[in-house]
């Protein structure tokens, strides 16, 4: 066949896969319409994962698989869309790791509100002004975002589900590197990148801001400036990628938690986050891990905090493999609760995969 024979099979491919996804798309609204009468949530991670990993399985190419995961990623956002106006609150603004890791787990089609704190994205939720809300956990190079953390121990939402995000930083400006005299980023940034940027960037002010979005505006509009963001930040304020990757670890991962009001079903490959404080006794900490060691039950993280009601009072936050449903991790944990001054399980949740940005 010539090429505009070619082209014709292709339309009439298309034809047939829009009418398909939009018969989908309809019967995705009537099982909203049912989610709507039983008062269930609209969205289902899952079923969402399930549906992914089916769909991977049956693969059989030319097309990878992360691209199959893109399209339907937009068919599933779509379909929520249209069963419910979700909005989803979001670390901004607009071009932040914590929005493209919001976009990656629930596509372009839902409704963003843009927040200024993670504060603001807990009241968000908390007021009802979004469903759902992204927020950074942990970076794999600089730790835990402390903040995220404090802010479970006086809120009462439940951890809906994380995401990992490959982060890849970039400086960038309008003008050569030799004429770059201050450069904006985020704190984090500046960390993930402090090699390069000792190297690169001798001499040069460093000040820091609330974003890496927030620097690449800044940037835009200052001669001679320049910022530490995303490729997408670099499109949003028309600047050139002056280098490209400049992050110092070659595996750079932050893990993101949506949040909510409510808890999602067990999917049978889950995670549980915990908060507990204990008494002041010497060994009181390895007491209380000793029923996760007997149940089997894997701890992939344990980090503290200050109480911040009295001195040397501390949170304990845990986050453990299984569901809260499972029975090992049921008994674990009410073994617990017994040695504990406070327990409250933050949220069981499907683990995540790691996704890479592309930025």
């Amino acid at each position: 066949m010539d090429l505009e024979e070619h082209r014709k099979k292709i339309d009439k491919i298309d034809d047939e896969v829009l009418k398909l996804i939009n018969s989908r798309v309809r019967i995705a609204v009537e099982i909203g319409k049912i989610k709507d009468r039983e008062s269930k949530e609209y969205h289902a991670p899952d079923r969402e994962r399930g549906i992914l990993e089916r769909l991977e399985s049956q693969n059989k190419g030319p097309l990878p698989s992360e691209s199959v995961r893109a399209i339907y990623r937009e068919i599933m956002s779509a379909s929520l869309a249209l069963q419910h106006r979700v909005c989803i609150a979001y670390l901004g603004p607009e071009a932040t790791f914590t929005h493209l890791a919001a976009l990656e787990k629930f596509g372009a089609s839902v409704h963003y509100l843009s927040a200024k704190s993670i504060a603001d994205v807990f009241a968000d939720v908390e007021k009802g002004r979004a469903e759902y809300g992204v927020v950074p956990i942990e970076n794999s190079m600089e730790g835990g975002v402390t903040h995220t953390l404090d802010m479970f121990i006086d809120s009462e939402l439940k951890i809906w589900a994380e995401m990992f995000l490959t982060i890849s930083h970039n400086l960038l400006s309008n003008v050569p590197l030799e004429d770059i005299r201050i450069v904006y980023s985020h704190p984090q940034a500046f960390a993930q990148c402090r090699r390069w940027v000792e190297s690169n960037l001798s001499g040069v002010v460093l000040k820091e801001v609330s974003s890496t979005a927030e620097a690449a505006e800044l940037s835009s509009s200052e001669e001679g400036a320049a910022a530490i963001a995303s490729e997408v930040a670099s499109r949003l304020y028309s600047l050139k990628i002056v280098a490209k990757g400049i992050e110092d670890g070659v595996s750079n991962l932050t893990r993101f938690l949506v949040i909510s009001k409510s808890s999602p079903e067990r999917t049978g490959a889950d995670k549980t986050s915990v908060m507990f404080s204990i008494k002041d006794r010497v060994g009181a900490l390895y007491d209380m891990l000793q029923p996760f060691r007997k149940c089997g039950i894997n701890l992939t993280k344990i980090e503290s905090r200050p109480s911040r009601r009295k001195a040397w009072d501390y949170f304990f936050f845990v986050d453990i493999m299984g569901h809260r449903k499972d029975e090992n991790t049921a008994r674990a944990l009410k073994e617990l609760e017994k040695e504990c001054v406070y327990l409250r399980i933050l949220g069981s949740y499907p683990m995540a995969e790691s996704v890479d940005s592309g930025q």
